[in-house]
Order: C-alpha cells, then structure tokens, then sequence
C-alpha cells in the first residue's frame, strides 16, 4: 500500500527534461499507481494544452489520462471564467490560446477583459509594449506562473514564462495575479476535485521556490528531487537524489 493517497508530481525536470524522460521516473510512477494511490500531474507549463501532456506523458511510458493533467494554461482559463472574462490579450503560445477558447475566452484586438501572460518565445518588444499598454490602462493582468528558467535536454536552461512577465510587469506598474506554483491555487482545486485532503498527499518536484513551496502553502508534504533545477536541499526538506526511492 502506497504511504499516501495521491502524489502530485511535477513534470519538467521531475519526470523528464524536454523530450527525455529521467531515470527512474516511469517505474516510481507505475509502481505507486500499483500500490493503489492516485497520481496527478501538475505543471508551470503553459505552452501545451492537457490533450498534448497527455500525449508526451504517454510517449514517454508514464500512466496518463486528460483527468491526471493539470498545468497552468488550464488554470488561467478556470481562473478567468471565474471571474467572467470572456475577451483577453495573450501574450503566450499556441497551447495557452486553445485552452483559453475551450473555456470561453477568446483574443480580441479590442479592449480586453483581462490580460494573460505565459511563455512566449517568439516574443517581440511590440509584444510587451501592447500587453503592458492594457496593465497600465487598468485592465486586470493575470500571469500563468512566474518560473524563472524551463529545464531542456542535457542540462540546458532556456528562460522560463517568468521572463516575460516581469518584462510586462515592469513596463506596466502592476504585479499579477499568478495561477501557478508557488500559488497553491492549482494544488487547491486539484484537492478538492478530487475530494483529497492535504495531509494525503506528497507533492514532488525539483524547485523549492514553486513545486515545494504551492505544496507547503497548501498543507501538503513535499519531496524535493534533485533532477532538475536544484543541486541540493535546504536544511529541513525531505528530498532524494531521483525518484527511485519514492515512498
């Protein structure tokens, strides 16, 4: 019987890194799913949408359904439809477009409802000039996750979603409302989706400062796999080289 009802697991540089999935991922994740415990997928990535997770987890060797894939290009869209936007200015990729539209939220060259920011990397500085033009103008400005770096095959680091918010928050003047880690906002709906309790469930990922961070926000234990963006772990945190050890 698996330690804990559900693990949260990080994907980019928990279970694989660009297209190669890390040693040990896929066997930690089969055999927790034989102990009988629930495994969902949580993910700062906006670029996708969860039908494209699905079929990159699956590729991979991982167990995956659309129902186990949460990221933050989903969470914007939730978050967005709560507060009954239904026009936006994006500045992200294809993947956070489509999730948007299958929300109710579609672009608009008028002015917008609120304005989303993730990952572009095809981003141009007319790009920030017309995102931040709508922030200062004082259309509501939502963020998909701030995360500094995204971890490539090989060890390599391109610059993360986080990048192109601050570009946009600064020219703007406004700090965002950010749907990903470390907000436990995702974590918060991932729990109450699946009628989980906190104390359940150990959230697992490679960086203190978002995956480690939203699980303490959100009452849950944390392991720290040092896979990905940290080499080591502060005093006081449960980590593990990899995940081959995963209680």
């Amino acid at each position: 019987m698996a330690a804990y009802a559900a693990y949260v697991f990080d994907l980019d540089g928990t279970l694989y890194r660009g297209s190669e999935p890390i040693p040990h991922a896929v066997s930690a994740v089969e055999r927790v799913i034989g102990e009988g415990a629930k495994v969902v997928y949580l993910t700062n990535n906006s670029t996708q949408t969860r039908g494209s997770f699905v079929a990159k987890l699956g590729k991979m060797g991982f167990p995956v359904t659309e129902e186990m894939v949460w990221n933050s290009s989903l969470g914007a869209a939730l978050y967005c439809a709560a507060q009954g936007y239904k026009t936006a200015h994006v500045l992200g990729e294809a993947g956070l477009k489509q999730t948007l539209s299958e929300y109710g939220i579609s672009e608009t060259t008028g002015t917008p409802d609120v304005v989303i920011v993730g990952l572009n990397r095809s981003l141009t500085y007319q790009d920030i000039a017309e995102a931040s033009d709508w922030v200062r103008a004082g259309v509501p400005f939502v963020a998909t996750n701030r995360d500094a770096t995204f971890p490539l095959e090989g060890g390599r680091f391109i610059p993360g979603a986080g990048s192109v918010v601050a570009a946009v928050e600064t020219a703007g003047g406004v700090t965002p409302f950010t749907v990903g880690k470390p907000n436990p906002y995702l974590l918060e709906l991932i729990l109450e989706t699946n009628r989980l309790d906190a104390s359940e469930v150990l959230v697992i990922g490679d960086r203190m400062d978002t995956d480690i961070e939203a699980g303490r926000r959100a009452g849950c234990s944390t392991l720290l796999v040092l896979t990905g963006v940290e080499s080591f772990a502060p005093d006081g945190q449960t980590s593990a080289p990899d995940l081959r050890h995963l209680a």
